[in-house]
């Protein structure tokens, strides 16, 4: 369903992504993970169409990016970390602009959206301006809006950003329900134990290359782990990232205190009082 080979995109002397090969089948959720600047949202955006790539293939639903773009684009829904929204919109009326610009029926659209807005408690809100709307409400409504026209290929960049815990419960519901209905779902995230808990493959970027990709045992394997090592083990070996917990000391540490004495050296001489 998502098919990325040999994608390089570059800014100016900044190789962003360099040489990035990707599968995504139906039915499976496969997370982008990475450090700051590895690549992923690059990938993300050339995948969506909001960058143009240097080189590769880039197949959506069956739709060559390049030679179909408005086929593969209507096969997909990218929720990205920050919603881009029209704030002077309602909620409905930010739906039924989006299902108009798809054709959808105007009677499905205000059904469907308002079942949408309604389970992500929002319903009440519906027609609010989303001005005074919180980053939360916005990233539910952006959800809500990528689910209407009912993609078959669902690309999250850090969606839970600014869900409360019982939103985020619900997304993380939402998408493993996506995949059993045999959607597809690309999820870009920093939450390893969510990765963990939802993902069905993991591809680890850094440097703009794909270090590993795979199932969590394949990762393992890749890593010289053995069968028990979690996932975040796993990402600092992979990506051969700073010990989090030396990094926390260094962070924590009184600059001002002395430094340790070593125990490998002798206690000095104490002078015997004279009697």
């Amino acid at each position: 369903m998502i098919r990325v080979r040999g994608l390089r995109k570059s800014f100016g002397d900044l190789v962003a992504v360099d040489g990035v090969d990707l599968d995504a089948e139906p039915g499976r959720i496969l997370a982008v993970l990475g450090p700051n600047g590895a690549g992923k949202s690059t990938t993300v955006k050339c995948l969506v169409g909001l960058l143009e790539p240097d080189a590769g293939e880039l197949v959506v639903a069956g739709h060559d990016l390049r030679k179909s773009p408005a086929q593969a684009r209507r096969a997909l829904s990218y929720v990205p970390e920050v919603a881009q929204l029209h704030d002077a919109l309602t909620p409905l009326e930010y739906l039924q602009l989006r299902g108009r610009l798809f054709g959808l029926p105007e009677a499905r659209i205000v059904t469907h959206g308002e079942a949408l807005l309604d389970g992500f408690g929002l319903l009440e809100r519906r027609d609010h301006p989303m001005a005074g709307f919180s980053k939360g409400m916005q990233q539910k409504v952006a959800l809500a809006s990528a689910l209407l026209t009912r993609p078959r290929v669902l690309i999250l960049d850090e969606p839970l950003s600014g869900l409360d815990v019982e939103s985020t419960l619900v997304v993380k519901e939402v998408v493993r329900r996506f995949a059993m209905g045999g959607g597809t779902v690309l999820y870009c995230s920093h939450l390893l134990d969510v990765v963990e808990s939802l993902a069905d493959r993991v591809a680890v970027l850094a440097r703009g290359r794909i270090l590993a990709q795979g199932t969590l045992a394949e990762l393992r394997s890749a890593a010289g782990a053995g069968s028990d090592a979690r996932l975040d083990a796993l990402f600092q070996q992979l990506t051969r990232s700073v010990d989090p917990v030396l990094r926390a000391a260094a962070i924590l540490a009184d600059p001002d205190a002395p430094a340790p004495s070593d125990p490998t050296e002798p206690e000095p001489e104490t002078a015997c009082p004279k009697s």
